[in-house]
């Protein structure tokens, strides 16, 4: 399972990691309960819609969902890694993206979208900073080489 979770591309010629990006556990938590939130919200408004009289078995529903899958989940999600190089991103489970082939970063959240010139779009989740992903990635960018 770490070769999924971790960057397998083999490294080109001249090609040096500058930085890896990781999970913030701190982040995964606030992230997730968000969901829960939403997702105790969207129980209880379907109950209340439908006419049931147990309106809060919807929260407590919604809640368990999102703890459950949330703690399932955490140690593959917080083990992910990107590498970033001064040629490419690369990613879990062979990604590896051109810095030149990179339209656009956007800020998700805790989670920095990554968009190729060719449409194809990567997320690096659960990051302490976001904005500090991005502008790491843009700083080589702006001075990387094919």
């Amino acid at each position: 399972m770490p070769d999924l979770l971790t960057p397998t591309a083999e490294l080109l010629d001249g090609e040096t990691v500058l930085e890896s990006f990781q999970g913030d556990r701190s982040s995964y938590i606030r992230t997730n309960t968000w969901i829960a939130a939403g997702a105790m919200a969207a129980g209880m408004g379907i109950l209340w819609a439908v006419g049931n009289p147990y309106v809060w078995t919807g929260a407590v529903g919604g809640l368990a969902a999102v703890v459950v899958r949330a703690g399932y989940l955490m140690s593959d999600e917080l083990a992910v890694r990107w590498d970033l190089t001064n040629q490419r991103l690369l990613g879990p489970g062979g990604r590896a993206i051109s810095l030149t082939n990179i339209a656009e970063l956007n800020k998700l959240g805790s989670f920095v979208q990554v968009v190729t010139k060719n449409g194809d779009k990567h997320l690096i989740k659960y990051q302490a900073d976001p904005q500090a992903t991005m502008a790491a990635i843009e700083r080589v960018m702006n001075g990387a080489s094919t």
